[in-house]
């Protein structure tokens, strides 16, 4: 059922987020930090009992220069350069199997899958521990991770984990860098925001039910996680509370939707629980670049489904100016 703000209001909705006076340099600071490290980009071919697809175990530094894993998957048979798509993974995910999600190699992309540090044991697998925080993937609690401080905050490095990913996908020979996108769903959809914002060599992006949005009212609308992990942490220290406010302005993606200039495609279920609809649209209505938005308004954090993915093709196809198909070993 609907439990937001109603429509024609959801319409004009800015959010509730303050944004902090040094914003722009706190990320130019981290940016320079993981740019003074080697992008350390390494290709593994992977044998799978795929046909039309090729896999490779990739493997590129990230926040810190610590190596953060991922999946590139391209169509088997090309040549040339591809566009390319880097995904994000949604809250808890990562990066999966390798014969897992094909649907961007299969429509032609040459699709980086980039693993999620300290997650990965919610709904899908993975491999890349987040050496600042723990020992291995986990499925809930990161959302509080280091939030007394930006500087120590999860999201912190996972967000700078999304911009060197994007530069790994844009230096790959046998992807055109002019024509590469990110595209992701919550969590995922958020990143893709940030990366808009932090990495306009970027030429799209695709955020599909973004979190992470007007987090100041998502945590007095819904009672859902992940959002909740928040409430709980500041239900116990009671006293932290315009701290962590104070933190999360750094994160928050309406303030990476005011600075985002690429053509952009978001979605928004009217009843998604998870990602309130106000929050989501607090990130489209803040977004400077060209925006379009796919409503649903009898979905919840599911959104379009496959509608969105199909849509999300059409439009990066549109927007990229997709040329002819190519591969060889993307890495050459």
């Amino acid at each position: 059922m609907y439990t937001d703000l109603p429509v024609d209001q959801l319409a004009t909705y800015l959010g509730s987020q303050s944004e902090p006076a040094d914003f722009d340099g706190f990320w130019a600071r981290t940016l320079e930090e993981a740019q003074a490290h080697p992008l350390g980009l390494v290709l593994e071919p992977v044998e799978t009992v795929l046909s039309t697809v090729d896999v490779w175990d990739v493997t590129f530094n990230g926040y810190g220069g610590e190596p953060i894993r991922a999946w590139l998957r391209v169509p088997s048979g090309a040549s040339g350069q591809l566009p390319g798509v880097v995904q994000f993974v949604g809250y808890g995910g990562g990066r999966g199997d390798a014969h897992e999600n094909l649907f961007w190699a299969s429509c032609g992309f040459a699709h980086l899958e980039m693993d999620t540090r300290g997650q990965g044991a919610g709904w899908s697998t993975g491999v890349t521990p987040d050496a600042a925080g723990s020992a291995g993937p986990q499925g809930q609690g990161v959302m509080t991770r280091g939030v007394t401080d930006p500087g120590t905050y999860y999201y912190r490095r996972l967000t700078t984990d999304a911009v060197r990913a994007v530069q790994a996908l844009r230096s790959l020979e046998r992807v055109d860098s002019a024509r590469c996108a990110a595209v992701g769903m919550s969590q995922g959809g958020g990143l893709a925001v940030a990366a808009a914002a932090l990495a306009p060599e970027l030429a799209a992006i695709v955020a599909k039910v973004p979190f992470l949005s007007d987090i100041p009212r998502a945590l007095q609308v819904t009672d859902a996680y992940p959002f909740r992990e928040l409430v709980d942490y500041l239900a116990i220290h009671r006293t932290r509370v315009q701290q962590v406010h104070q933190t999360l302005q750094y994160f928050d993606s309406i303030n990476f939707a005011k600075r985002a200039k690429v053509p952009a495609l978001f979605s928004v279920g009217l009843m998604d629980e998870i990602t309130p609809p106000s929050t989501v649209y607090a990130a489209y209505n803040n977004y400077s670049g060209p925006k379009e938005l796919q409503v649903w308004p009898f979905n919840g954090h599911e959104a379009g489904g496959i509608e969105d993915d199909v849509a999300a093709v059409a439009f990066l196809r549109r927007v990229l100016a997709s040329g002819s198909a190519g591969s060889a070993n993307p890495a050459d």
